[in-house]
Order: C-alpha cells, then sequence, then structure tokens
C-alpha cells in the first residue's frame, strides 16, 4: 500500500492548533507499489490535487516539480537507468505519498481480443509453465475490461510480480514476450495487460480518429452495438486513454478476428489505430507489433476465396505502411476446431523477436518471408522474398501451399520449388500463362515455407482483384 505522511511543527501541536485540511494529493492509481517505469526516456508521473497546489515528485535524488491545473498535475523524471527497487515520493503542502519497490526498466502495453486475453492457465502445458514462473522483475498489470462513452481518466490497477500465484490468470502471448525480453535485456520488464475478447479494432479507436478518416467516419453512423465492448471508441476511452500517457517502450497486439468479416476496411482502420495510439502517447513511432491471424476452421483441399486470408493480408500492409511496425506470423500454430490456438509460447517469443529488432536494435532475425517481387515468364512466376535469413526453407518436404491462375482468375493448385536462396518458382501444367499467385490464401491455410530462423512466411497474393470482404 502506498504510505502517506503527515508533517506539522512542534509548537502547532503543543497549542492544540486545528491544522488546516490537507489537500487532496492522489497520483493516478498506475503509479503503485511495485511499478515499472521506463527507462531511457522522459517519464511523466500525474494524478490529482487541490488546484493551484505544489506537487512534488523524488525519485532517485532527481526532483520535478508541478501546480495542480484544475485538479490536475503532471511532474515529468527523465533519463532513468535500468534497475532498482527504489521508493518514490510524491508532496503537497505537508503531505508524502511515498510509493515502495520500483523498477525501471522496459514497459510495453499488451493489448487485443481474445487471443491476447487468453490466459497461461488455460495454454499449452500450464502445470510446468506456472511452476517456474518466478520472477520479481517481471512486473504484470491488468486492466479492467469495460468500455464507457466517455474517456476515463483513473482505471483501478495494481502492480504484481511474476509468481506462481499471479501467472495463471494473466495473458500467456504477454507472459512467454516478457519472459523472452527479461533474458534477452536482462533488466526489468514491466507488461501492461489491458485487452477484451470478441472485441473490433474499432472499439480500441478513439472516436475522434475514426471521424477524421472519410473512409472509417461512417462506423460512427452504424447502429449502437448492443455490447459496449463493441462500440466504436467505448475501450479506448476505458482501458487505453487511463493509462496514456504512461511511458512504454511499445506495444503488443493479437487481434482481428472480429474485423475478419471487413477485412478491406481494416486495410485503412487498423493503421488509424495505429496512428492514433502514437498520436495520444506523444512518443513518435514507437514499435508496434502484431500478430497475424492463425490458421482456423476447415482445411480446404481446393482454392477458394476467404475472409481471413484478406484480413491477414490487411495486417501485412499495416507492415509496408508504418514505420516501426513488426509482425509475428503463426501459420504453424492452428488449431481448425479452437479459434484459440493453445501455443502462445512461439506467439510470445516471435513478438519479442520484433521487438528487439525493432525496439533495441539489435541484429536479429525477426521476420519470417515476406514476398518481394513478382515477374511471370515462360508458364511461370519467379517470386523473389525478403527476410530469408539465410535462405528459403521447404519444411518437412515439398513446398505446398501455392496457387496460381491466368488471366480468367481461375486459381489451381501449383508446383512450387526453391531455386536459390531468396527465389521460388511457381507454375502448374493446367496454366500456360499465369497472371497470379498466391500463397497460404485459405481460412486454414496449410503451408511449410520457412526461413533458416525457424520462422514461417506471410500468405500474399501478387494480384488486387476484388475480394469477399471488399466494398
Amino acid at each position: 500500500m502506498l504510505r502517506r505522511t503527515f508533517l506539522a511543527t512542534a509548537a502547532i501541536a503543543a497549542l492544540g492548533a486545528a491544522l488546516p485540511a490537507a489537500a487532496e494529493l492522489s497520483p493516478n492509481p498506475i503509479f503503485s507499489d511495485g511499478m515499472v517505469l521506463q527507462r531511457g526516456t522522459t517519464v511523466p508521473i500525474w494524478g490529482t490535487a487541490d488546484d493551484g497546489a505544489e506537487v512534488t515528485v523524488t525519485f532517485r535524488g532527481q526532483t520535478a516539480t508541478a501546480t495542480a491545473d484544475g485538479g490536475k498535475w503532471q511532474a515529468r523524471l527523465h533519463d532513468l537507468e535500468a534497475g532498482g527497487p527504489d521508493e518514490l515520493t510524491i508532496s503537497s503542502g505537508g503531505e508524502t505519498i511515498t510509493i515502495k519497490d520500483v523498477l525501471v526498466g522496459e514497459v510495453w502495453v499488451c493489448s487485443g481480443q481474445s487471443n491476447m486475453q487468453w490466459t497461461v492457465a488455460n495454454s499449452a502445458d500450464p502445470e510446468t509453465v506456472i511452476a517456474n514462473a518466478k520472477d520479481d522483475q517481471l512486473r504484470l498489470l491488468t486492466v479492467p475490461r469495460v468500455g464507457t462513452a466517455e474517456p476515463q481518466d483513473r482505471v483501478d490497477v495494481s502492480w504484481s510480480p511474476t509468481t506462481p500465484e499471479t501467472i495463471p490468470g494473466f495473458s500467456a502471448v504477454a507472459y512467454h514476450f516478457g519472459k523472452t525480453l527479461r533474458a534477452e535485456l536482462g533488466v526489468p520488464v514491466g507488461l501492461i495487460s489491458t485487452n477484451y475478447g470478441g472485441t473490433p479494432a474499432e472499439a480500441w479507436t478513439a472516436r475522434e480518429a475514426l471521424a477524421a478518416d472519410p473512409l472509417l467516419k461512417p462506423i460512427l453512423d452504424r447502429p449502437l452495438h448492443e455490447r459496449e465492448s463493441h462500440r466504436p471508441g467505448w475501450l479506448y476511452n476505458a482501458m487505453i486513454h487511463p493509462i496514456v500517457p504512461f511511458a512504454i517502450a511499445g506495444a503488443i497486439w493479437y487481434q482481428g478476428e472480429s474485423n475478419a468479416g471487413r477485412a478491406y476496411e481494416y486495410r485503412t482502420l487498423f493503421p488509424a489505430m495505429i496512428r492514433n495510439w502514437r498520436n495520444a502517447w506523444g512518443r513518435g513511432d514507437f514499435p508496434f507489433l502484431l500478430v497475424q491471424l492463425a490458421p482456423f476452421m476447415k482445411i480446404e483441399e481446393q482454392p477458394t476465396e476467404s475472409a481471413w486470408a484478406e484480413l491477414r493480408e490487411a495486417q501485412l500492409m499495416s507492415t509496408q505502411v508504418l514505420r516501426n511496425v513488426g509482425m509475428a506470423v503463426i501459420t504453424d500454430v492452428g488449431e481448425q476446431d479452437d479459434i484459440h490456438p493453445k501455443q502462445k509460447e512461439p506467439v510470445g517469443i516471435r513478438l519479442a523477436l520484433a521487438a528487439l529488432a525493432l525496439g533495441y536494435d539489435q541484429d536479429v532475425c525477426y521476420s519470417g518471408p515476406t514476398l518481394k517481387s513478382a515477374r511471370f515468364e515462360d508458364g511461370k512466376a519467379i517470386l523473389t522474398f525478403d527476410h530469408t535469413c539465410g535462405g528459403l526453407v521447404a519444411k518437412d518436404g515439398s513446398l505446398t501451399g501455392f496457387t496460381i491462375a491466368g488471366a480468367d482468375r481461375k486459381f489451381v493448385n501449383a508446383s512450387a520449388e526453391i531455386v536459390s536462396e531468396d527465389t521460388i518458382e511457381v507454375s502448374s501444367p493446367e496454366v500456360e500463362r499465369p497472371a497470379s499467385v498466391r500463397f497460404g490464401w485459405a481460412n486454414f491455410p496449410v503451408v511449410n515455407l520457412f526461413n533458416e530462423a525457424g520462422l514461417p512466411a506471410s500468405p500474399f497474393r501478387t494480384d488486387d482483384w476484388p475480394g469477399v470482404t471488399g466494398p
């Protein structure tokens, strides 16, 4: 618990004089015992106090002051070094609040829908994972799941260390992400889990951001959903706005299932949400790392159109139109009968690889192969790839998951062969003059193209023919 101290002079005490009412000093609840502050940057500390009150924040010999304006104040610490634990004090008018067991390290927001919410207890090998979850320097915070019509300034939260008692109900993807960062960086890590199952991206986007884009403004005109968690802006108001501008290193995101039926809209919506968050935090293009949708539903033997494939394409596009956006491809961990794959450890690890590359400038292979170029000649498609990381690999036999079509747009299963470190040739005797190639274009893609680092390739298509979720 926070410790409060009230000071009074001995003279006043001796006279029995009544003290004036103490200022209503209160830090935002996110600033509490056991918290992790972001290293190496400006760290806002904020809360409430009587209007005009002078507030002083002290930490490791650094002092920052602020004056409450309209009952709100914000002070700023600067360039903290990783380490701890230490105590942070907040003082005003003779009252002091002490926040104990404070660490400094790397702080990440972990958001999305049910696959980010999915707990350690419900994931693969829970007994072993829980038993080994012992790390006092990996701190956890979960934001309550609620939506509101208006932006909220405060939310009741608290920090806890990673223990077998605290980890079972925490996000499995977030935990494995944070555990990997701890091992690689060797500094404290704080994870802010703010996620809500079954929710669309527009609920996580401020209404002002939606209204500012002509392509997205019609979302606000749709009938109000009966569930608060589906209403545009409502989760942003209650689950993102209260933690802004807490200093962070970046965000990880696992969502998209609830937008799969509107994949073309997601091409605009998702980048708008990322820009909205970055603008709100005011921390530049901080790393934003997403998980591409896992395989799900029936395996189709023949080529078919797919809303989920179009959503994966929209997710891939976000990495191409925005800086510092990375993506974990998980085509190798899907389950036909469960939208929530149990294998969350590889998801968290792949997100951590992207964080190490994009957030910490480490020279690591963080992405599976992505299409670089395509050309058609002599009855074949010749494809080149980025992120080969030593070479393309066909795991467990010949390449699978490629289809090809001519100008008639009728796709057939195709043969594919790796012909060099970064090049694949695709063909079919049924298509003499190919016009397009698709890879992994299905709800449940059965694919085996990886790079030498063991990371799977992202599904793609070379055409832009109208899809099933288009306008």
